[in-house]
Protein backbone atom coordinates (compact mmCIF):
# COMPACT_ATOMS: atom_id res chain seq x y z
CA UNK A 1 0.00 0.00 0.00
CA UNK A 2 3.03 2.68 0.78
CA UNK A 3 4.70 1.99 -2.59
CA UNK A 4 1.12 2.76 -4.24
CA UNK A 5 1.05 5.93 -2.61
CA UNK A 6 4.63 6.33 -3.66
CA UNK A 7 3.88 5.69 -6.88
CA UNK A 8 0.80 8.05 -7.46
CA UNK A 9 2.68 11.08 -5.29
CA UNK A 10 5.42 10.46 -8.18
CA UNK A 11 3.21 10.63 -11.09
CA UNK A 12 0.99 13.44 -9.35
CA UNK A 13 4.48 15.47 -9.21
CA UNK A 14 5.33 14.59 -12.94
CA UNK A 15 2.06 15.74 -13.86
CA UNK A 16 2.20 19.15 -12.72
CA UNK A 17 5.83 19.35 -13.97
CA UNK A 18 4.83 18.75 -17.26
CA UNK A 19 1.71 21.00 -16.78
CA UNK A 20 3.59 23.75 -15.52
CA UNK A 21 6.56 23.39 -18.43
CA UNK A 22 3.55 22.96 -21.00
CA UNK A 23 2.05 26.24 -19.76
CA UNK A 24 5.99 28.24 -19.59
CA UNK A 25 6.65 27.04 -23.32
CA UNK A 26 3.17 28.34 -24.73
CA UNK A 27 3.33 31.64 -23.32
CA UNK A 28 6.67 32.88 -24.27
CA UNK A 29 5.19 36.48 -25.54
CA UNK A 30 6.74 39.36 -24.14
CA UNK A 31 4.68 42.19 -22.13
CA UNK A 32 5.42 44.89 -20.20
CA UNK A 33 3.26 45.69 -17.36
CA UNK A 34 1.97 49.69 -16.84
CA UNK A 35 1.45 50.05 -13.00
CA UNK A 36 0.41 53.58 -11.72
CA UNK A 37 2.81 54.82 -14.14
CA UNK A 38 5.67 53.01 -14.06
CA UNK A 39 6.54 50.49 -16.61
CA UNK A 40 8.43 47.46 -16.12
CA UNK A 41 10.92 45.77 -18.31
CA UNK A 42 9.93 43.32 -21.04
CA UNK A 43 9.05 39.45 -19.60
CA UNK A 44 7.22 37.03 -20.74
CA UNK A 45 4.28 36.22 -19.90
CA UNK A 46 4.37 32.86 -18.21
CA UNK A 47 7.70 34.78 -15.86
CA UNK A 48 4.69 36.94 -15.10
CA UNK A 49 2.43 34.51 -13.92
CA UNK A 50 4.71 32.77 -11.70
CA UNK A 51 5.88 36.24 -9.76
CA UNK A 52 3.02 36.79 -9.55
CA UNK A 53 1.56 33.69 -7.66
CA UNK A 54 4.95 33.39 -5.65
CA UNK A 55 4.43 37.21 -4.36
CA UNK A 56 0.95 35.91 -3.61
CA UNK A 57 1.73 33.09 -1.66
CA UNK A 58 4.47 34.72 0.72
CA UNK A 59 1.63 37.84 1.02
CA UNK A 60 -1.32 35.76 2.03
CA UNK A 61 0.17 33.84 4.58
CA UNK A 62 2.12 37.07 6.16
CA UNK A 63 -1.20 38.84 5.71
CA UNK A 64 -3.51 36.13 7.39
CA UNK A 65 -0.70 35.96 10.50
CA UNK A 66 -1.06 39.34 11.16
CA UNK A 67 -4.69 39.98 10.75
CA UNK A 68 -5.32 37.08 12.74
CA UNK A 69 -2.98 38.75 15.28
CA UNK A 70 -4.74 41.67 15.69
CA UNK A 71 -7.96 40.35 16.04
CA UNK A 72 -6.57 38.26 19.05
CA UNK A 73 -5.48 41.48 20.61
CA UNK A 74 -8.71 43.13 19.95
CA UNK A 75 -10.30 39.74 21.86
CA UNK A 76 -7.98 40.47 24.46
CA UNK A 77 -8.34 44.03 24.85
CA UNK A 78 -12.14 43.00 25.14
CA UNK A 79 -12.20 40.79 28.04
Amino acid sequence: MRNLKRVMLVVFVLLLVLAILAFVLENQQSVSLLFLGWAGPQLPVSLVMVLALLIGMIIGPILGWFLGRTSRASRKRLV
